[in-house]
């Protein structure tokens, strides 16, 4: 074997090797994202309506339902937490619901997201007037795109009309979408509002992985 012919198959070998290993690394940060993206569209094409089951039910004074034990059954949804959590049956989403995080405070939203959705600092409770605000950033980095935003990804799938679930103290508050905006990031106003009446607000990128807009869904508490 000449020499010219092993430096052409060390170039080779090393070429392959940066395109796998680049290949996997790709697969491996955005595979949340892409298994997400396929589900949702399997579920159109298919017409898979995903549900959260809440097999004993009972109305309380507050407007939200107490329920026992949640069963796995086909499409259903078991909600990941019911001490706090969300569920958005459209898009398959299913998370817990960190409170009292400041959203100006990036070190501490960052270190939140890592564990479910962040509740923004100085929201109100679900199911009482006021602004229950919810934020999965993007940041500035695409492999970061999993770590911290994969949960509200297709947020921008939600229409006005689509239900969002929020599960607090075991109890289960229903609300639905009324409005859609994309903002800018430096536009607070949906952070800052007050209301008389419950309103669920999250918050999201746009587009996924950038800094350039804030996606922001509104939803209004309706009987459950």
């Amino acid at each position: 074997m000449s020499k010219r012919f092993k430096i052409i198959l060390a170039v080779r070998f090393a070429g392959y090797l940066v395109f796998f290993v680049g290949l996997i690394s790709v697969i491996f940060m955005l595979g949340p994202l892409i298994q997400a993206e396929v589900r949702y569209r399997a579920d159109k094409i298919l017409g898979v309506k995903r549900t959260v089951v809440t097999p004993t039910s009972e109305v309380s004074s507050e407007g939200g339902t107490s329920f026992g034990d949640v069963k796995a059954s086909g499409d259903n949804i078991i909600p990941v937490s019911t001490e706090y959590g969300i569920v958005i049956e459209k898009i398959n989403a299913n998370a817990k619901v960190i409170p009292g995080v400041n959203p100006g405070n990036e070190k501490e939203y960052v270190e939140a997201l890592k564990f479910g959705v962040a509740e923004a600092l100085g929201s109100t409770p679900p199911g009482q007037p006021g602004n229950l605000y919810l934020f999965s950033h993007s940041t500035d980095a695409p492999w970061n795109i999993v770590r911290f935003n994969a949960i509200f990804y297709l947020l921008r799938e939600l229409e006005p009309g689509d239900r969002v679930i929020i599960f607090y103290k075991n109890k289960r508050y229903d609300y639905i979408v009324f409005d859609k905006i994309i903002a800018k990031p430096d536009d607070v106003s949906y952070l800052t509002n007050r209301y008389d009446y419950p309103v669920l607000t999250l918050q999201t990128c746009d587009p996924p992985g950038t800094l350039l807009n804030r996606l922001i869904i509104r939803a209004k508490l309706v009987s459950s």
